[in-house]
């Protein structure tokens, strides 16, 4: 199976000097085609960096990059013709309706007026939208312009599809209907590369997931062999008083095959074991000797959460610096336009 996205050595900054802040920092990234790859990481890890410059949108400082053995800075242009994006917010035009912005993408794509039409139709279809094809896109809900915006992407059947946060802001309904859509997709034999911080998303969709942290993918591969690295149980203790998060941590080291990992806005503590339901019973004991009060205390398996937390130190969604200047701006809408 060859690579359908590749990356080496991806390095870009934003400023210069001592104010210089590096998003990307010898990125080393591979798709293959016909799969998903989920790209994780905190804010301000460089995911949307990442994603601006595989889609053209952005030159790195150093390093190189192909979409379909196209190298992205020199033929930007075929790249373009090969790709689908939908960036963090939607990219619609409010004052068109949904046919219309679709129809327009279409024309643009040199579809020609009765297929581009043909496909805004069965694309409103698909995304459950025919209701609301003729009223213009500034009086349908933020889940309504997600999903038209997805399907933006797709008019032109991109070989090569770009979401970067798709489902953030929708609610669980339309967010199940997202990812049945692109489980669809991928089963067709479209490439897809995905950011996302919700790591449940990632565990239902991708087939590997890379894990960023300042510019570097630091861990990679499915989402079980991602969890094994992290180690198979795990104790979860969540602290009546944050204050007590140190003594917690402290009575935990030792208990299991790691070092605990403190979640201070979970107020939670986690430390990866063995031994099954008898290690709770030390648990209880070793924080009820230092007086640390309990709010909950379980067993579990590990998640992407776990993760996370093991390999960069921090949640999923902690706020951080962003990727870059206006990294919130949906520039991606210019590609697939």
């Amino acid at each position: 199976m060859s690579d359908a996205v590749q990356a080496e050595g991806l390095a870009k900054a934003y400023g210069s000097g001592d104010d210089a802040v590096r998003a990307l920092d010898g990125l080393d990234l591979r798709v293959a085609e016909g799969t998903v790859v989920g790209l994780l990481g905190p804010n301000g890890a460089g995911k949307t960096t990442t994603i601006k410059v595989l889609t053209t949108l952005l030159r790195p400082d150093s390093g190189s990059a192909r979409v379909l053995g196209t190298d992205v800075l020199a033929d930007p242009a075929r790249v373009r013709g090969t790709i689908g994006v939908s960036g963090q917010y939607a990219a619609v035009d409010e004052y068109l309706t949904g046919f219309e912005n679709l129809d327009m993408v279409g024309r643009l794509y040199h579809l020609g007026a009765r297929a581009a039409r043909e496909r805004s139709r069965e694309l409103l279809d698909q995304f459950d939208l025919t209701d609301a094809a003729d009223r213009q896109v500034k009086g349908y809900s933020g889940g309504m312009r997600r999903r038209l915006d997805l399907a933006g992407a797709l008019v032109a059947r991109p070989p090569v599809l770009f979401l970067d946060e798709p489902t953030t802001g929708l609610d669980p309904r339309s967010r199940l209907g997202m990812w049945k859509v692109i489980d669809d997709l991928v089963r067709e034999g479209t490439t897809l590369l995905l950011t996302t911080q919700y790591l449940e998303e990632a565990d239902q969709l991708a087939d590997r997931v890379a894990v960023i942290d300042h510019g570097r993918v630091i861990a990679e591969g499915t989402a079980d062999e991602l969890k094994e690295q992290v180690g198979g149980e795990r104790v979860e203790v969540v602290v009546e008083d944050a204050g007590s998060l140190g003594a917690a941590r402290e009575a935990l080291a030792g208990l299991g095959r790691g070092e605990a990992v403190v979640d201070e806005r979970a107020r939670r503590v986690t430390i990866p074991v063995s031994g099954g339901a008898s290690v709770l019973v030390e648990a209880v004991r070793r924080l009820d000797a230092e007086g640390v009060g309990v709010s909950d205390l379980g067993l579990r398996r590990p998640t992407l959460d776990d993760v996370f937390l093991t390999l960069t130190g921090r949640a999923a969604e902690e706020p951080d610096e962003p990727d870059g200047p206006d990294a919130g701006r949906t520039e991606a809408q210019g590609v697939a336009r």
